[in-house]
């Protein structure tokens, strides 16, 4: 595998409210392609493929080259998977600065109006842990 770096410069604003509104349905409908041809697991891959998402983002329609565009595709894909449901398989809780704080209470909530294939309080546990070492690791520099 090739791999490599890319500079993504930081950018002030704010996507606008239209722009969002049709990432998210944009951004919904492409996972629910991937879901269906490929399967959860495939979708998750994919995010994580820092190059993969941001093209994700280009094809959305938010074509900043910039930090913005983890944030706001996450945002997008968070609402556009919970007007799917739980037939997308996936869901996502948190977001950036007080969203945040409500991480654990958005999960609660989705394992008690869905059956999820994990405990709950695991899952908070592990949304705590990571953002943890999210914080340290920029506390220290990285």
């Amino acid at each position: 595998m090739r791999t490599g770096t890319a500079n993504l410069p930081l950018h002030g604003g704010k996507c606008p409210a239209w722009l969002f509104a049709h990432m998210k349905a944009l951004s919904a409908a492409i996972i629910e392609v991937i879901i269906e041809d490929s399967g959860t697991d495939e979708v998750l891959k994919r995010l994580s493929d820092p190059y993969w998402f941001q093209a994700l983002g280009c094809v959305v329609g938010f074509d900043w080259h910039s930090s913005g565009v983890t944030t706001t595709v996450c945002g997008a894909l968070k609402e556009g998977l919970a007007e799917l449901g739980p037939q997308a398989g996936l869901f996502i809780a948190g977001g950036k600065g007080r969203v945040a704080r409500n991480t654990p209470r958005e999960i609660q909530a989705w394992a008690d109006k869905y059956p999820l294939s994990i405990n709950a309080e695991e899952l908070i546990y592990a949304s705590k842990m990571s953002a943890k070492v999210d914080s340290a690791a920029v506390q220290d520099g990285y």
